[in-house]
């Protein structure tokens, strides 16, 4: 069974969703205040997040900066009001994916269990180069030197599609449908906002080549 938190102050919901979350293996706690869900990250052995953005004491986005001092555990961001900038700012902190309020407990089931399915269907043992880095499809590892980098499941997920077709340029949409289905209205945002973010931790911005009209593909050389 898989451990999951949630961090809302909308008691209700939490009730709710730890009675629907059950039928699927999913064993739910909540927690209301931000400051102690990410403390209860810190002691706990948690799976996954499911992160409001409209909390007490510091909001989502605040929260979700924090946790990704510490912790690459996935997160699931709640937007109140499904705002674009919301997402976007979302993501650009390290969120793994994001619903807007209301929706429907089943989207939110089918998103975590695809943040998972993309964990167990890890690749077979396999090791890629790139000059000074190193990604181990086997350990899902991005190292440096022999030093470990931290990067997000979709980071991850994100640098092991463009390396497994290097030979080709990847178009925003491929990237989107083999990451996780994100909204028509953002796709093209938040996937240039994943590039950003995957080229800083890397300190190689010439690794991922922007085509202009087309997408993005990597360039080992």
């Amino acid at each position: 069974m898989r451990n999951l938190l949630l961090i809302d102050d909308d008691e209700r919901l939490a009730e709710s969703l730890r009675q629907y979350f059950a039928r699927f293996d999913l064993a739910l706690e909540s927690e209301t205040h931000p400051l102690q869900g990410i403390e209860r990250i810190k002691r706990a052995d948690f799976d996954l997040v499911v992160l409001d953005v409209m909390l007490p004491e510091i909001d989502g986005f605040e929260a979700c900066r924090r946790i990704r001092q510490f912790s690459e555990i996935p997160i699931v961001m709640l937007t109140a009001r499904g705002e674009v900038m919301d997402r976007v700012v979302g993501l650009e902190l390290g969120a793994d994916d994001y619903l807007p309020k209301p929706f429907e407990p089943r989207e939110l089931v089918a998103r975590i269990q695809n943040i998972f399915r993309r964990g167990k269907n890890a690749q077979p043992d396999n090791l890629y180069q790139l000059g000074e880095l190193s990604l181990d499809l086997d350990k899902k590892q991005l190292t440096r030197d022999g030093t470990e980098i931290s990067i997000t499941a979709t980071e991850y997920e994100l640098l092991r599609l463009l390396l497994q077709n290097q030979q080709r340029v990847l178009s925003r949409d491929e990237i989107m449908q083999a990451l996780r289905g994100i909204d028509a209205d953002l796709y093209s945002r938040a996937i240039d906002v994943l590039v950003s973010r995957l080229r800083q931790k890397l300190q190689r911005p010439e690794l991922i080549r922007t085509v202009r009209g087309q997408g993005y593909q990597l360039v080992n050389r």
